[in-house]
């Protein structure tokens, strides 16, 4: 792992120009002597992949839910939206606290939560309970994922953090691939109760090492006072950041693509084409390899060689051909599973080449308060994600058409938002190239 074995560099100063809330003149000096190792890196990316966990390792069950609960599609399809709900307002929550307590405190005690509120699935004895504790799931869940980024924001600058944080998507993607086919395999002997069961223990084993190797990379003389004021105005300082929203909306519509695929994909296998939940599982793991693979080859080949927006750019357009192609399927041109299996991997290449770049180009314009930004980050993502569900399943599942349509639209609104916002025919200082 080239960039896990080193300390962060001192933050340019185009990018401290670069930032336009009014409490920071300069970036804040990374956190110096502490060594990421192996070790450190997998945990920290379990964190970031523990809330996605909590969604793909469940979704083969989805129809098995709906039977052993007595209700419908649409009721089970939101607890869905209500882990993604719950997971966009927690990052609100743990970002700004970890920039005014420390990155350390609010990580375990959400942690903690996030253990007690699946164990709490276990039991539910109805849908509607169900959806209750899947929003607290995801209010807790989120902490991994907010606290991670903004460690790694703490720790390295510039194309080392886009580096590392593909490093670590190496190891968060890995995990989301593998969940739905662990979730099929724990569906041949238990019911779908047992798939929450078994996210409690990997939420308790998390916690464990979270508790001995994560250290605090946020000292005193660099946290936030002044409370919810203080956080609105850095909230509203970064928003107002033409260049900041831009990245935000680009990799959050992206988001909403892939959040499409998720929700839509379980009943387009198993019922429109008649797979078993074991070929679904496979279908997902090659769709999420398509997004890990093309992560890693953005971060490791791509970024410091070619300009940052020219990636995103080819992400974009690759996110909305595939999208188009995907409609095409599912309306004119029939082209079976094995066409809508190629259409979703080009989809979620593209969104690979996205992620990376937006989300450090996102981060550098706010080292002031990483947590803050890394919270408008998540959390813009997955309200965007929790839309996506609810517009496929107003859709109906009798084909491929409705999440088809999402994904197009949600691909369709990402280019805008890039070409609008981040104008990519500019020149401009592109800080992942130093």
């Amino acid at each position: 792992m080239p960039d896990s074995s080193r300390t962060a560099t001192t933050p340019t100063p185009a990018a401290t120009a670069a930032t336009t809330a009014p409490a920071a003149t300069t970036a804040p000096t990374p956190g110096a002597g502490y060594r990421v190792g192996l070790l450190l890196t997998l945990v920290l990316g379990s964190l970031s992949a523990l809330a996605p966990l909590s969604m793909d390792m469940y979704l083969p069950a989805l129809p098995r839910i709906t039977a052993g609960l007595h209700t419908s599609d649409a009721l089970v399809q939101l607890t869905l939206t209500a882990c993604l709900v719950g997971l966009a307002l927690g990052q609100l929550v743990a970002g700004p606290l970890s920039d005014a307590l420390g990155r350390r405190r609010p990580l375990l005690v959400g942690l903690a939560l996030y253990v007690l509120s699946t164990a709490c699935c276990v039991l539910a004895p109805d849908a509607r309970v169900l959806i209750a504790c899947r929003v607290l799931q995801g209010l807790s869940g989120a902490a991994g994922i907010v606290i991670s980024r903004a460690v790694v924001r703490d720790l390295f600058d510039g194309l080392a953090a886009a580096r590392f944080a593909s490093t670590l998507m190496l190891v968060s993607g890995s995990a989301p691939l593998l969940a739905p086919i662990l979730g099929g395999q724990v569906l041949r002997f238990t019911s779908w109760r047992g798939v929450f069961a078994v996210l409690a223990v990997l939420g308790a084993v998390i916690l464990t090492a979270a508790a001995l190797l994560v250290r605090e990379t946020l000292p005193p003389e660099r946290r936030r006072g002044g409370g919810l004021p203080d956080t609105l105005r850095t909230g509203r300082a970064l928003l107002a950041d033409r260049l900041f929203s831009g990245y935000l909306l680009t990799v959050a519509f992206g988001f909403g693509a892939l959040f499409a695929f998720i929700a839509g994909s379980p009943y387009v296998v198993q019922e429109v084409y008649h797979g078993s939940a074991q070929r679904y599982s496979l279908l997902f793991a090659l769709v999420e390899a398509g997004l890990v693979g093309a992560a890693q080859l953005t971060g490791r080949l791509l970024l410091g060689r070619f300009g940052s927006h020219r990636i995103q750019l080819a992400g974009v357009l690759l996110l909305t051909g595939s999208g188009a192609g995907l409609l095409l399927m599912a309306t004119v041109w029939p082209a079976g599973l094995a066409g809508i299996t190629v259409g979703l991997f080009l989809m979620a290449g593209g969104l690979g080449l996205i992620t990376v770049p937006s989300s450090a180009l996102a981060l550098q314009r706010a080292p002031h308060a990483a947590g803050t930004a890394s919270a408008l980050l998540g959390t813009v993502q997955f309200l965007t994600g929790a839309i996506a569900p609810a517009l496929v399943g107003l859709g109906g599942h009798a084909s491929a058409l409705p999440m088809a349509a999402v994904i197009l639209g949600m691909a369709l609104a990402a280019l805008g938002a890039f070409l609008l916002l981040c104008r990519p025919w500019r020149p401009a200082a592109d800080p992942l190239r130093t």
